[in-house]
C-alpha cells in the first residue's frame, strides 16, 4: 500500500512541478467563472441536482469549506515544513501564514456581508415588487420572512478560488520530502494529507464551477474571485516576499548533509 501513495503522491508533484499550472490557475478559473456566466446568461445549461442549494457537496463541504481546508492542511504544514526545517522560529512563521490566511478569509467575508447589507433592501417578494423600507438590515428582513435585494458578492466564488491557491501554495514542500529524514507513519499520514488536500482542489474546481453556471450575477462573481486572487497575489506575490512577514513555504532542494568520516 504504502508503494500506491508513493506513485499517487509522485504523479501529484509532477503535476504541481508545472510551471504553467502553478502560474496560470488563477486565470483557468476565472476563464471557468467568465465561461459559466455566459452559460447561465444565456440559460444554456438545464437545471440539474447542482442547481440547487441543498446538494450534499455544497451544504457539507462548501458551506464550512474554510473549515475543511484548515482541518487538512494545518497538520500537513506542521508535519511537512517540520521535516524540512526544524526551527522553531521558521515553523511559527509558516503557522502565522494559516493565520493571514483566516484573516483575509474573515475580512473579505464579512466585507461582502456589509456591502450586501449597505446596497440593499427589503422587498415582499422575490420578484421585488413592494418594498418595505422599515426594514433597513438584511437581518431584520429575513427574520420577517421577506426578502433582501442587493449587491451580493459571491462569498462561494471567493472561497472555492482563495482555498485552491493557498492550498497550492502550501502544498509546494511535498516536492521537497523525499530528502527529508521522515519515519515510515509520519510519512504515509503526509501522503494521505496531501492526497486528501489535492482531492479537495478538485471538489473546490468542480463546485466552482458549478457557482458559475447557476448562481450569482457575473458581476458578483468577477468581484468574488478577484478578491480571492488580489488577497493571494498580495500574500504570496508581495509581502511574503519581505524579510518582516510570514516568508515562503521552503521550495528550494535541500543540500545533502556531508557524511562524517
Amino acid at each position: 500500500m504504502a508503494a500506491c501513495w508513493d506513485v499517487i503522491v509522485e504523479k501529484l508533484v509532477s503535476l504541481w512541478r508545472i510551471s504553467a499550472v502553478r502560474q496560470n490557475i488563477h486565470w483557468f478559473f476565472l476563464v471557468v467563472s467568465i465561461l459559466g456566466s455566459v452559460l447561465k446568461e444565456f440559460q444554456l445549461v438545464p437545471p440539474s441536482y447542482f442547481s440547487g442549494p441543498k446538494t450534499f457537496l455544497n451544504v457539507y463541504l462548501v458551506k464550512v469549506g474554510w473549515g475543511w481546508t484548515l482541518l487538512l492542511l494545518t497538520p500537513f504544514l506542521l508535519l511537512s515544513n517540520s521535516a524540512l526545517n526544524r526551527d522553531v522560529a521558521f515553523l511559527l512563521r509558516r503557522v502565522l501564514s494559516l493565520v493571514t490566511a483566516t484573516a483575509c478569509w474573515f475580512v473579505c467575508t464579512e466585507t461582502f456581508l456589509y456591502i450586501e447589507n449597505v446596497t440593499g433592501s427589503c422587498f415582499a417578494t422575490a420578484a421585488l415588487d413592494v418594498s418595505h423600507t422599515d426594514l433597513a438590515s438584511k437581518t431584520s428582513c429575513v427574520r420577517a420572512g421577506l426578502h433582501w435585494h442587493g449587491f451580493d458578492v459571491s462569498g462561494h466564488s471567493f472561497l472555492l478560488l482563495y482555498s485552491s491557491l493557498f492550498i497550492m501554495e502550501e502544498t509546494a514542500p511535498m516536492a521537497h520530502l523525499k530528502t527529508a529524514s521522515l519515519s515510515t507513519l509520519p510519512r504515509v499520514v503526509v501522503q494521505l494529507l496531501y492526497i486528501a488536500l489535492n482531492l479537495l482542489v478538485v471538489v473546490w474546481i468542480f463546485m466552482f464551477a458549478c457557482t458559475s453556471v447557476y448562481f450569482h450575477d457575473p458581476s458578483q462573481k468577477l468581484v468574488g474571485s478577484l478578491c480571492a486572487i488580489l488577497a493571494w497575489h498580495g500574500t504570496y506575490r508581495v509581502w511574503y516576499l519581505r524579510p518582516w512577514s510570514p516568508g515562503l513555504p521552503p521550495l528550494r532542494q535541500l543540500k545533502p548533509q556531508k557524511q562524517r568520516a
